[in-house]
């Protein structure tokens, strides 16, 4: 597809459900499976009673409201909170990401395996921003998406409906690579495997998070980057919470009661564009991209900027022996 036409087939309808026992379905699925009981509790009195968070909930769980056509008029919205019981799970993922719902190895790509992506027409940044993101979760010897697989099997559990509310990746990762200068991106990918290769130690990183008890890991790594590529703070965090926050008050519309898993660093976004107009179509567009340097010219900046990565890696491998 043409990197700068629109993303006209994908839109704020785009939710993906996912019912329990069901297939994992594609965007615009419309048929969920619930389990029958799976709102026991969800009459009348249990609507007004889950409208007070008990004080170990309620010091890191954010609560907004909104009308509802549901039972009751309105409906309570629980921000990051996973013990609740709820009818509906709101998660900070598209389809794209569907797989971090299913348990599995922490695997970082070769640099074989990020070569065939490009070859497929794989976004560059996409590339090495998973792979980055991945030498870090390696280096913590955590699994990605882990919070949002314990909320999923919640769920399920309870026979709440699950929604993928997050604005498709490769989207996000278009808008992000239309929207920034040729001289940013080829510096973003030096960056990104400069930083890579030059990791604190897991005691650091462990340290840096827990400080930063306000925010998550990916949005932390994205404020530092945002220093010199002040693009990546407008596409991966504010225009994500502009759409998740929209996508969630029409869910939160339509039910009673619902519990969004998402990262701390978007909490303070969402709260802020709750109930606010949001322009969904234009965070769903590529924009055009204005460059006319020759893509030979394009790789031949990253092909140097890889060897010199690998060099100066080398070099401080050696000198550590």
């Amino acid at each position: 597809m043409d990197p700068s036409s629109p993303a006209a087939t994908t839109g704020i309808d785009d939710f993906v459900h996912v019912g329990e026992g069901d297939p994992i379905s594609g965007e615009n699925s419309e048929n969920i499976s619930e389990n029958e009981g799976g709102n026991e509790g969800n009459d009348g009195n249990s609507f007004h009673e889950r409208k007070v968070l008990p004080p170990e909930f309620s010091r890191s769980t954010v609560k907004l409201t909104c009308d509802s056509v549901a039972e009751g008029g309105e409906c309570d919205v629980y921000l990051v909170g996973t013990a609740h019981v709820s009818t509906v799970v709101f998660l900070e993922l598209c389809s794209g990401r569907i797989a971090v719902l299913t348990p599995q190895n922490l695997k970082v790509p070769t640099i074989g395996e990020m070569v065939d992506m490009w070859k497929k027409n794989h976004n560059p940044f996409g590339i090495l921003y998973s792979w980055f993101l991945a030498k870090v979760a390696s280096k913590l010897e955590v699994l990605p998406g882990a919070e949002f697989r314990v909320a999923y099997e919640e769920a399920t559990k309870y026979g709440a409906k699950v929604i993928l509310g997050d604005r498709p990746v490769q989207i996000t990762l278009r808008r992000t690579w239309a929207k920034m200068p040729l001289w940013h991106k080829t510096k973003l990918l030096y960056s990104l495997m400069f930083q890579a290769v030059f990791l604190p130690s897991p005691e650091t990183l462990t340290k840096t998070l827990k400080e930063m008890d306000d925010i998550d890991m990916l949005t932390l790594v994205i404020q530092e980057m945002s220093k010199q590529f002040p693009t990546l703070m407008e596409t991966l965090v504010h225009e994500r919470d502009q759409y998740m926050s929209a996508t969630l008050l029409r869910t939160a519309r339509e039910h009673n009661s619902v519990v969004a898993v998402v990262g701390k660093g978007h909490l303070p976004g969402i709260q802020k564009y709750w109930k606010q107009p949001v322009e969904v179509k234009q965070l769903l567009t590529i924009p055009s991209q204005k460059e006319t340097v020759p893509v030979r010219k394009i790789l031949a900046t990253i092909g140097v900027t890889v060897a010199g990565v690998a060099i100066i890696s080398g070099l401080y491998l050696s000198s550590r022996k």
